[in-house]
């Protein structure tokens, strides 16, 4: 066998060379990826498939050399379906998915290789967003596979369907909308900015020394998050050392392994996981690494409750769901250490890396809308005390008081949404408000990411930032409704926390904005990466500067 596929592999990287100079750096490196690959695995698989692996490399060379780049649309080959034409586009899938849908009347359907499992129909179509997420939302489920793709999060409420998903969402409104976890978030946020946050932007001004934005947010949330879910004490992940801390490298190799699920067929990235290979080898040493923190911050809360016999004040998710009444609610899992582990493991996801995700781009779109920055603090300085105020006040009700600041961020959600697609399927086949026929079990997705930026759901200046459209003409804030703003979800599913979400961005901007000036450093790319979250593939360098 090895015999017999290695000199094919050899040719094939011989024709690599001989055209990458035609090629763009991105496109050849994948495609030397998918080769790589292919040749690790080539022990274990059919001399058949083999022969398929090659045939397809042929034909994704023929796409780069001999199609046109940015075609509108994707050709169905033989076999391959149009993954062939995809992944030519991969190296700019966001902005492809945006001509693509705006030419194919909001709604396209994807033909996947054969027997892959990769057949979807995307839609940013508003009507049909409505129809599968609020009026017909019995019949639209995260389909049968979707478990086995996010098997990191047990059954949690972010894998769980039906009964078993209402009983746990009521027990979850519950514990985020109680008061005391609440005050909690709020109290953790300010104190993390006043004691954490605040003293490293002094340290990078004073020393003048280029930052990466989008980590520094990336650990203020970790921090702040973990404390909130887990009631521990602050990890000091942002600190003056920035010291890798391992449950959130854990977090980040969890998150790589579901997205590359997403993007190759089933069968291989099962025999991947099988075999303990790439990222799948990666993907379960984070979950053991999580698992091993996990076990500590449980066992530390059962003795804090035992302790206090039950009556410590703590008001953090970990410590709800320890004292959580399973039968009030319901639950058919019973709350032993794995559904709490996957309990904190999907509340730091949702917490950290969504709101990380907004204030970055929110802080790039500043650094190229100057005079948004000046409206935002001229609304501050109008309904906030001074910065160096010690006085005491109310920083949820300060904060309501911002509504070009809370348009602003509607409009950064807007065209950089946190979580840039949703996926649905079927229990029953069904016909879309759109027309188009969709059979039972079949995979569904909707581009959140491209909705925002549908002439036909926004008008002809969808791709510019105005918060203004957020705002009416008397000066409040202007509802759109959720199936075409879809940042937060929509209908049964729509966020539990995007209250408390909004009022920690912006607290954060408020205290960083009052305190600093944020410029953009130059001649760096800006342009969102391949992740769950959509976050920047490059980061977001900055340089730090106080105000006077």
């Amino acid at each position: 066998m090895v015999l017999f596929t290695e000199p094919l592999f050899l040719l094939c990287n011989v024709y690599i060379n001989q055209v990458s100079c035609a090629l763009k750096e991105p496109i050849t490196t994948l495609f030397i990826f998918v080769i790589n690959q292919t040749s690790y695995l080539m022990a274990s698989i059919s001399l058949t498939e083999v022969i398929m692996a090659i045939i397809f490399c042929f034909i994704f060379l023929h796409c780069l050399l001999f199609k046109k780049h940015h075609n509108r649309f994707l050709r169905n080959w033989p076999v391959l379906g149009m993954l062939p034409g995809l992944l030519v586009e991969l190296y700019r899938i966001y902005d492809f998915t945006v001509e693509l849908l705006e030419s194919t009347n909001l709604t396209f359907l994807f033909k996947g290789p054969w027997f892959s499992g990769m057949d979807m129909l995307v839609t940013v179509d508003p009507t049909n967003i409505h129809y599968m997420l609020s009026s017909n939302f019995h019949n639209y489920t995260k389909g049968t596979d979707f478990k086995q793709v996010f098997d990191a999060f047990g059954d949690s409420i972010l894998t769980t369907e039906s009964e078993a998903w209402k009983n746990l969402r009521k027990a979850s409104q519950v514990m985020i909308n109680h008061h005391g976890f609440q005050k909690l978030s709020v109290s953790t946020t300010m104190s993390k900015l006043k004691d954490g946050l605040v003293p490293l932007l002094d340290r990078f001004a004073e020393e003048g020394t280029t930052v990466d934005l989008q980590d520094v947010f990336g650990r203020f949330m970790f921090d702040t998050t973990l404390v909130t879910v887990t009631g521990c004490d602050d990890p000091r992940s942002l600190s003056f050392e920035m010291p890798e801390v391992e449950s959130a490298k854990a977090l980040h190799d969890i998150g790589e392994g579901i997205l590359y699920r997403h993007v190759k067929p089933r069968l291989l990235w099962k025999l991947q996981n099988w075999i303990g290979v790439g990222t799948e080898k990666k993907m379960v040493e984070a979950g053991a690494t999580f698992d091993r923190v996990c076990e500590k911050y449980i066992s530390a809360k059962r003795e804090e409750i035992a302790r206090w016999k039950g009556n410590n004040k703590s008001e953090d998710i970990l410590t709800s769901h320890l004292k959580l009444d399973a039968t009030k609610y319901k639950l058919s899992s019973s709350i032993d250490d794995k559904f709490l582990r996957d309990t904190i493991l999907t509340f730091i996801l949702a917490g950290r890396d969504t709101i990380a995700s907004v204030l970055t781009w929110f802080f790039w779109l500043l650094s190229e809308n100057p005079y948004v920055l000046n409206k935002i603090r001229q609304e501050m300085d109008t309904n906030l005390p001074p910065s160096t105020s010690s006085s005491d006040y109310d920083p949820t009700e300060q904060l309501n008081k911002l509504v070009y600041l809370h348009a602003a961020l509607c409009e950064t959600m807007r065209l950089y949404p946190p979580v840039p697609i949703e996926r649905v399927s079927p229990v029953r086949s069904d016909v879309l408000p759109s027309g188009h026929k969709v059979e039972a079990n079949s995979k569904i997705i909707i581009l959140i990411y491209a909705l925002g930026r549908m002439k036909a759901v926004w008008g002809e200046d969808a791709s510019e930032f105005k918060p203004e459209r957020w705002i009416t003409e008397t000066g409040v804030l202007r509802h759109e409704p959720s199936f075409k703003f879809l940042a937060f979800n929509a209908g049964p599913r729509t966020c539990l926390g995007k209250k408390i979400a909004m009022v920690l961005m912006k607290a954060v901007v408020v205290k960083i904005l009052q305190n600093f000036d944020v410029k953009a450093a130059e001649s760096q790319k800006i342009e969102p990466g391949p992740h769950l979250i959509l976050s920047m593939k490059h980061g977001f360098r900055v340089s730090i500067s106080k105000r006077a």
